[in-house]
């Protein structure tokens, strides 16, 4: 029975882009949490990792919805002229 498992996702490169993109805030924060989940798998702590991966992945996806929304709302501006 093989009981080792990949290390947990960092998503680093969605929370460059988010940075840069999207929702600086929300992408700082991200990135934070993408070197935590890297120390952790190099700590060998799994639960570390998988939790600092979920926070990870729900700022990004946090940041991408801001940045749509915000897109969203200078688009509608420049149309009707606000």
């Amino acid at each position: 029975m093989d009981t080792s498992r990949s290390a947990a996702p960092s998503y680093l490169a969605w929370s460059i882009f988010n940075t840069f993109c999207c929702c600086l805030p929300l992408g700082i924060a991200a990135i934070i949490y993408s070197s935590r989940v890297n120390s952790a798998n190099q700590a060998g702590d799994r639960a570390r990792a998988e939790s600092a991966s979920n926070t990870t992945k729900k700022l990004n996806i946090a940041g991408l919805v801001c940045g749509i929304i915000l897109i969203i709302v200078v688009v509608l501006l420049r149309v009707y002229g606000a």
